[in-house]
């Protein structure tokens, strides 16, 4: 099992895109998150991600961070593999699970594109059962 704490991305998450804010939830799903959950699913393992430690979050970033892994990776994928843990934010665990991934899921369903700000070369997506390198 893998297990990635927000902490050591940053203490002090952003907001959203890279674009408004630094240390955003896309710049933490580009670089941190999109990488290590790719990783889980080859090794056909399980990803831990406690959200305990920071200053706090704003909605936006964990809409951000955790909505572009149910985009590309789809709901079924990150049910599987993903678990969020916290003893400080628990709210925001259920936000993320009834409503974030649900909405998320949705949005790829119908094909609406996730707006992209962060400069970065490529990051994984999950394309009928295969990771692929996107742009």
């Amino acid at each position: 099992m893998s297990e990635i704490n927000v902490f050591t991305f940053t203490e002090y998450p952003g907001l959203r895109h890279c674009s408004i804010s630094d240390d955003s939830g896309e710049e933490f799903y580009h670089k941190v998150l999109n990488k290590e959950f790719k990783k889980c699913f080859e090794n056909q393992d399980f990803l831990t991600v406690n959200l305990d430690g920071t200053a706090g979050y704003a909605p936006s970033f964990l809409d951000e961070a955790f909505g572009n892994l149910v985009y590309d990776f789809g709901l079924i994928s990150v049910k599987k593999i993903l678990k969020i843990i916290s003893e400080e934010e628990t709210d925001l665990i259920d936000l993320l699970e009834n409503e974030t991934f649900k909405q998320w899921e949705q949005r790829r369903v119908n094909k609406v594109f996730p707006k992209k700000t962060i400069k970065h070369d490529a990051w994984f997506k999950l394309i009928d059962n295969n990771i692929i390198l996107s742009k």
